[in-house]
């Protein structure tokens, strides 16, 4: 049969799909796109069935075939051995295989040309070679030919003698290629599945998987066999690990490769079969047989110890190992196991763990889920090459016909089938008994030991250790509720039982139940040690231990809490039931409790200590505290004590409790002081103390307000519903900040901002009227750079953004993504800035050369791969590079994109955005390279070719029934075939690119948008396909121009042949491109007429419908983000970012690029503070003076809290006393916001001030105040004729007392 090109299958490649959110126009190409695919191979297989149908009727004319149909029917019905033969002269016959078997004998290396030639002469020639069973009668016959019966066995002998040294031939090359293991693995896996079909050419399919299955049997068994038994000594429980922890991965990776070879050769059911007995079961019994050996040794060791034992019982009475070993060797062979070899055999126990689990992901990847790198298949006769081509191959000749009842017959479905845990039943009782003593025995050990070291050091704070590396198994629990510091005795016994762990995990049969139920039995006695000895830590605070401990204790009692979940959540698998149900309440109660606790004691502390300060609340004092230039020493040293506890917080507990507590006591603590300052009546000369006392009380719980909010929304819009808490933080602060205007305020002030509003109608329920709650946040001097310009507003500055996400407990990836996105990307438009290293020194290229040598990546990359994931943010990337490429001067490089990866000098952003193209046509270039592969390979062109020069002897000898047409000759009959694979690669190119646009990310198509708006007019030849859809067509043009890229991507092997036709597909793409500089070539001529010819205006069609389809994206971006106010970010809730963020921490590598942004942020911290806070902010104007680190370097661990440094960074940041009493309070503001003040409120307010004052101030000048006020309240109302509000004249009437109590003591 000619080569099929007019039969090719074509499948659409949408591995990209996975790594998107596609819209609704993607979404609709793709779907587009496979309905054109299924349609194509429709009308290609109707076709191919019609030539058959024809062909078989031509020579079958007792049997018409009407359809397609019909012509399905009779291959599935059809049975070679059943057809009429022709006869072939048994002399040809003879003579033919004796020539064979003569070249295989006489003449060296050719063996591969032998087996080339069978295989053609099957394909063009229809002959079946039989390919019975070793040592078998047969018949060889052709669906076309046959031959006489006469001498059968010399025919036979002489093909068994060619076959077998064609055996010997293959299996010397599989065997060679495993010793030298030196090609890439996919050019390995090819060159093995080649043999391995060639091996079923020749023989049945049992015999070459028996063949095969030894080979590779004896390959486990030297592997295992070099890895444990290789060192020298005994044997022991440490070897055994320490080998199979060495070739457990060998085993893996020989298993992937045997899945892909037999994927491509014989059916799933068969392949898990071959698994199983090839590998499992061979890996299964060399672990039994090495576990006996190894209870062997240890029963005779433990046999030696007990007599030993029994010698010295007294001076070893009560010893663990000796009542083991004397309650085991009761029982027989049972015997004692240490700490250590229970380890030993957990971690192995582990690795099977982990090798179950990674073979059938393997097996679910390779063999039921659909793969477009499926190779070539021989299923009973018929090898289906790439191309589409069936080759005629074996007939089964001696397979008789399947009966009916056979049919019904249905069999069970063959599983991967590792039975490794049969292997550890004779260990089971040993390993059940001994696990409990050991979980006891280290766990008593470590508590004794810490009471020990609490003893020697009394008074001293409880030993912690960090949790910031959290094992592997404790990575399910979120950063937010990870704690961060630890008790070390708690870190030690957990460290333990997590080793011990995977033996009770591997516990699914009954015969290992009882090692998973002493572990949990074990456990529950550890937790309820651990937690009594938990309570005694938490009892000795503050008598004994420092309050660090309360904070130690809480953090260890969630690190408990967390393993118990944990580990009943793995069990659950294998047992319906909670298994550590009681130790889980008893923790989560005790957390519950002692975080009452500490919040409770802090709040308390603050009450009955720190808030006690007699001195400075002598409010009838007469004399000015400090002459007015500071504020109290309480409020200062509660400032200190939420800094300290701050600090302990965010260092020891988890992040998500830190903030809790902090915020509880913050809530608390504040309370209280409204409440004493609502009651204070100062005099004259402590007045200014008030106000300093509450402006600095603002100020502190101003910056720590941005520690105990953890998203924008709930700082700017706390609800009483949903963040009651932070409601009442902001009421308090109100009140605070009502306090302050009504009792400090000059009486001027007050009395106009009354008098000048007395005629509205004033509420008389102040909680019908509606304050704001951040209305107190407004006032502050300090913190309106950090806020919104109003309280109302939806969009926080800039300032405040970092603030917040620097003033989380841990990297808050959600605030994060948040606010790089914030304000149009300013924060990454001052990064990118500011990477902008023009000259480096010698230490900064130091540092590059590290980076790059230890392949972290860099600043620009990290930005760029971030922003390119916000698929629901389009405008972002653009928005962000937009300046930094125009200051660069890199529009130019899109139009000019290499392929070549050792360009140092070129651009990270223009390297990122080739990547990204590179990624989206690799699916592409992978098939157009497997379609030359398989057109030469049908065609014996290029690295093929020297396979099939065939000796002109053997040529002779071909039987002319046959007739056969060598390839040389073939290949100059079909001149054309060529012009229609470059055709076919070429429509391949073409057809696909609109699915290729549709499944690049959305910020990468609008960032191409944006390029062309702005360079369009210096490239007018873009105009007609786009720029996204040249750069696309430049790459693939770029890849097939340089065979050696094209061989690092696709890990293909390319000869000179198919690197000049590669080239040639490439010439045809830039004629169509008109980017060749010479006229096109005639071959090229022919490619794209021979298009033009089967589709008019197809190619340009599809360049316009790719151009659409980029235009069409990037503009519903464009109108979706007019409809944004105020910023991108904007437009964003808090569902969408976290959907953003959970998309990005899916992406390879994108969690640990967001926590190296986050990183580099907080190590620049004071440095993008500067550049966000300067006035009329612009970019073309500022310029970096700081060097940005682009490297992640750890900062040291925090020190001990220092007071002094509390207390200078607090003189600087939080409250500056001498600047606090030189504030310009704007009172014309402040004031009318209180006029809906409660009656009562005002009142009390009101009378505290004046009951003092009036008692400081001189009788004359307190009548003159008293008899102004009046006067103009008189003027007032009859200049108006408005009646003053009763409430405010009663306030005003309060004054007569006074006055009176005043006039008295004056005349006395």
């Amino acid at each position: 049969m000619e080569w099929g090109g007019e039969y090719s299958l074509d499948s659409s490649n949408l591995d990209c799909l996975l790594n998107i959110l596609p819209g609704e126009l993607e979404f609709q190409q793709i779907l587009s796109d496979l309905d054109e695919k299924i349609k194509k191979n429709t009308s290609s297989i109707e076709q191919c069935l019609k030539d058959l149908q024809s062909e078989v009727n031509e020579i079958y004319t007792n049997e018409i075939l009407q359809s397609t149909t019909d012509c399905l029917q009779w291959l599935n019905n059809c049975s070679f051995s059943s057809l009429r033969p022709s006869s072939t002269h048994h002399g040809e016959l003879m003579e033919f295989l004796r020539t064979l078997q003569s070249l295989l004998k006489n003449e060296q290396n050719q063996e591969e040309m032998i087996l080339h030639f069978l295989l053609d002469l099957s394909s063009q020639c229809g002959v079946s070679f039989p390919c019975t069973p070793s040592g078998t009668s047969f018949e060889l016959t052709s669906s076309l030919h046959a031959i006489e019966d006469d001498s059968t066995m010399d025919v036979k002998s002489l093909w068994d003698d060619v076959r077998l040294h064609l055996r010997r031939f293959l299996v010397n090359r599989l065997q060679s290629q495993e010793e030298t293991n030196t090609n890439a693995l996919q050019q390995q896996r090819e060159f093995k599945t080649q043999c391995i079909q060639q091996l079923l050419f020749l023989y049945p399919e049992s015999e070459v998987l028996t063949k095969y299955q030894n080979m590779q049997n004896k390959l486990v068994s030297d592997l295992l066999q070099n890895c444990i038994l290789s060192s020298c000594g005994e044997t022991n429980f440490d070897k055994v690990v320490h080998g199979y922890q060495s070739s457990v991965p060998t085993l893996c990776t020989m298993i992937k490769e045997d899945l892909y070879i037999l994927s491509g050769t014989i059916d799933p059911s068969s392949s898990l079969k071959f698994i199983n007995e090839t590998y499992l079961d061979t890996i299964t019994e060399e672990m039994t047989v090495l576990l006996e050996r190894l209870c062997e040794l240890q029963f005779k060791e433990n046999a030696l110890h007990i007599v030993k034992a029994n010698k010295i019982s007294k001076k070893h009475r009560g010893t663990v190992h000796a009542v083991a070993s004397q309650e085991y060797h009761k029982k027989g062979r049972n015997f004692c196991l240490t700490l250590y070899q229970l380890k030993c055999l957990s971690q192995l126990i582990k690795l099977f763990l982990l090798m179950e689990e990674k073979i059938d992901e393997l097996s679910a990847e390779i063999l039921f889920v659909p793969s477009f790198t499926e190779k070539n298949k021989n299923v009973q006769g018929v090898l289906k090459k790439a191309s589409g081509e069936l080759l005629i191959g074996e007939t089964r000749a001696n397979e008789t016909s399947v009966l009916p009842e056979q049919l019904l017959q249905v069999e069970e479905p063959i599983l991967l089938n590792f039975g490794w845990r049969n292997a550890f039943k004779d260990l089971s009782s040993s390993v059940a008994h001994c696990i409990t003593i050991a979980i006891e025995d280290f766990s008593t050990k470590i508590l004794q030991h810490e009471q020990k070291e609490e003893f020697s050091a009394a008074g001293c704070a409880m030993s912690l250790v960090n949790n910031q590396q959290m094992r592997e198994s404790c990575r399910a629990v979120q950063q937010e509720e990870q704690p961060k510091r630890i008790a070390k005795f708690c870190s030690d016994i957990m460290e333990e039982l997590d080793t011990l762990l995977p033996l009770a995990l591997a516990c699914r049969d009954d015969s290992l139940q009882e090692i998973r139920a002493n572990f949990v039995e074990a456990c529950s006695k550890v937790a309820t040690a651990v937690l009594a000895r938990l309570e005694e830590k938490s009892k000795d605070v503050p008598s004994k231990a420092p309050l660090q401990d309360l904070y130690a204790a809480l953090s260890t009692a969630i690190y408990v809490f967390q393993h118990f979940t944990m580990y009943n959540n793995l069990m659950r698998e294998t047992s319906k039931k909670p298994l550590f149900l009681v130790p889980v309440q008893q923790y989560q109660e005790f957390i519950n409790v002692l975080q009452f606790q500490v919040t409770n004691y802090c709040v308390r502390v603050c009450a009955t200590s720190i808030l006690q300060d007699a001195e400075s609340h002598h409010w009838d004092d007469c004399k000015a505290f400090y002459e007015g230039e500071r504020c109290s020493f309480s409020v200062q040293m509660w400032h200190y004590f939420c800094c300290a506890l701050h600090r302990d917080l965010w260092t020891i507990l988890p992040p998500k409790t830190a903030q809790e507590i902090l915020t509880d006591v913050l809530e608390q603590s504040l309370a209280i002081l409204s409440s004493r300052y609502c009651q204070a009546c100062p005099s004259y000369k402590r007045t200014p103390q008030i106000r300093i006392d509450i402006a600095a009380i603002l100020m502190s719980t101003e910056d720590m307000l941005w520690s105990v909010c953890s998203s924008v929304q709930e700082f700017l819009n706390p609800h009483e519903d949903r963040d009651l808490k932070i409601y009442k933080i902001h009421s308090h602060c109100n009140s605070l900040l009502s306090v302050l205007a009504i009792l400090t305020s000059p009486l001027k002030n007050l009395y106009e901002t009354f008098l000048n509003n007395s005629d509205e109608q004033l509420p008389q329920d102040f909680s019908k009227v509606f304050y704001h709650p951040l209305h107190w946040l407004f006032c502050i001097p300090s913190s309106c750079s950090s806020l919104p310009k109003t309280p109302s507003a939806r969009e926080m500055a800039a300032q405040g953004q970092l603030k917040l996400l620097l003033s989380q407990p841990y990297c808050n990836l959600n605030l994060l993504l948040e606010t790089l996105l914030h304000h149009d990307c300013l924060l990454v438009k001052i990064l990118l800035r500011s990477s902008r290293n023009e000259v480096l020194n010698h230490d900064e290229q130091c540092s590059l050369l590290e980076q790059i040598n230890n392949k972290q990546p860099a600043l620009i990359e990290t930005i760029f791969t971030v922003l390119s994931y916000c698929t629901l943010s389009p405008k972002s990337l653009g928005i962000a590079f937009e300046t930094y490429m125009e200051k660069e001067q890199l529009w130019n490089c899109l139009y000019n994109m290499t392929v070549s990866s050792c360009g140092e000098l070129e651009p990270e952003v223009i390297r990122c955005l080739k990547l990204t193209l590179i990624n989206s046509v690799k699916g592409i270039v992978k098939q157009i390279i497997s379609l030359m592969h398989s057109w030469e390979a049908t065609e014996n062109y290029g690295m093929y070719q020297h396979k099939q020069i065939v000796p002109e002897s053997l040529l002779k000898t071909v039987p002319k029934e046959w007739n056969y047409t060598p390839r040389e000759m073939k290949r100059k009959e079909s001149g054309k075939c060529f012009t229609r694979l470059a055709a076919q690669a070429v429509s391949i190119v073409i057809s696909k690119l609109p699915t290729v646009i549709a499944c690049l990310p959305p910020p990468v198509k609008y960032f191409f948008f944006l390029a062309e708006r702005k360079m369009s007019r210096n490239f007018a030849e873009l105009k007609k396909a786009g720029l996204l859809v040249w750069n696309l067509i430049v790459i693939i043009c770029r890849i097939f121009e340089d065979g050696n890229t094209a061989e690092l991507l696709t890990g293909a092997t390319l000869d000179r042949w198919s690197k000049e036709k590669l080239s040639l597909v490439r010439v045809c793409l830039e004629s169509i491109m008109g980017k060749q500089k010479s006229g096109p070539k005639q071959v090229t001529q022919k490619v794209i007429q021979s298009i033009e010819q089967q589709r008019p205006n197809w190619i340009e069609s599809q360049l316009l419908k790719a151009r659409k389809l980029s235009a069409d994206c990037a503009s519903l971006t464009v109108e979706g983000a007019t409809l944004e106010e105020g910023g991108i970010a904007l437009g964003f809730t808090e569902q969408k970012i976290n959907m953003m963020v959970l998309d990005i921490c899916h992406k390879p590598g994108g969690s640990e690029y967001l926590r190296q942004i986050y990183h580099i942020i907080w190590l620049n911290e004071e440095y993008l503070k500067e550049q966000l806070s300067c006035e009329n902010f612009s970019e073309d104007g500022v310029t970096s003076s700081q060097c940005l680190p682009l490297t992640l370097m750890g900062r040291e661990e925090q020190p001990v809290f220092n007071p002094f440094q509390v207390y200078r960074q607090s003189c600087v940041k939080v409250f500056n006393q001498s600047t606090i009493t030189e504030w310009n309070w704007d009172w014309s503001n402040l004031l009318p916001s209180y006029l809906g003040l409660n009656q009562m409120t005002f009142r009390v307010l009101l009378a505290h001030r004046y009951s003092e004052v009036m008692k400081t101030l001189p009788y004359t000048f307190t009548c003159f105040i008293f008899s102004f006020l009046l006067e103009e309240t008189k003027i007032y109302v009859f200049t108006s004729g408005n009646v003053l509000s009763s409430w405010i004249l009663s306030s005003l009437l309060q004054l007569l007392p006074h006055l009176a109590m005043l006039s008295i003591a004056q005349a006395q």
